[in-house]
């Protein structure tokens, strides 16, 4: 054997040495989540997460086990065999329950679920002199139904919905919002609809002569509940709710936990921006 082949070969013993006494590396910690949200214990299941919290007595609702859970160290309530309490949980989630790595503590303020959609404001410039009705014999309850049934004849109608409109000093009291709020001549009529817009005004002003704003949208309201129905099958047991919004012209989604993963899958499926998810769960910052 030549000096070459000698070098080679101790190279080589060396690098196997070597590999065999390298530790092996530890695996990464598993990811934490949280959430500020009631947990349930009652009507046959142990301590539980609440996606929506019925308003019995006393309450009940159904969700994924919490494990390591002890009532015996948190203040809560009890009745009828029920326990509950809204807590921050912090823990490890394997897809179907919430493992707790650090004690319960107290609800985290703005962790809370959201209250539901925002943002009605009519999209269209506000016409010189405000919203009006511009006949006010078809400025009625009736006209408007009939308004909005004749937008959701065609296939591209993307929704409606209506904006308070209070010309002059807003209402003070309980009573006049309800007045004027169920007036369809304080109303501003929002129709939606996808592709040409042109002659849409002309078309629901034969049936309707209070405010009006015609807006356009790249989805109709057809495409978004077929969205909707197929989301709500992709997410499977993950999922707690889900509704097409108008004014946003888009599905939102509600689930335990909305991974990076689910995003990416859902964005590539549908078109980015199509489906929003808000996840229960949230990674510890």
């Amino acid at each position: 054997m030549n000096r070459r082949t000698a070098a080679l070969g101790l190279a080589a013993a060396l690098t196997v040495t070597s590999c065999g006494t390298q530790e092996a590396a530890s695996p990464a910690p598993p990811p934490r989540y949280e959430a500020s949200l009631t947990v349930l214990e009652g009507g046959g299941h142990g301590p539980q997460l609440c996606g929506t919290v019925q308003t019995s007595d006393p309450p009940q609702c159904g969700g994924p086990d919490v494990v390591g859970w002890d009532w015996s160290k948190v203040e809560h309530e009890s009745r009828a065999g029920v326990k509950w309490g809204s807590y921050r949980v912090v823990g490890t989630w394997d897809g179907a329950r919430l493992t707790l790595t650090e004690p319960p503590g107290a609800p985290v303020k703005g962790q809370e679920q959201p209250t539901g959609e925002d943002g009605f404001a009519s999209p269209c410039p506000e016409p010189a002199g405000g919203w009006r009705p511009v006949d006010p014999a078809k400025a009625t309850l009736k006209a408007m139904e009939k308004a909005i049934a004749r937008a959701g004849t065609v296939a591209e109608f993307a929704g409606a919905w209506l904006d308070q409109n209070y010309p002059g000093p807003p209402p003070t009291t309980r009573e006049e919002m309800e007045k004027q709020g169920n007036d369809p001549k304080r109303l501003v009529l929002n129709l939606k609809f996808t592709g040409d817009l042109a002659d849409r005004e002309e078309w629901i002003r034969e049936v309707w002569g209070g405010a009006l704003c015609i807006s356009g949208a790249q989805r109709s309201e057809g495409e978004l509940q077929k969205t909707q129905e197929q989301v709500v099958k992709d997410v499977g047991d993950g999922f707690l709710s889900a509704s097409s919004s108008v004014t946003r012209n888009r599905v939102e989604v509600e689930v335990w936990l909305a991974t990076d993963d689910l995003r990416r899958r859902t964005d590539e499926k549908y078109g980015k921006g199509v489906v929003v998810f808000d996840s229960v769960l949230k990674p510890v910052g």
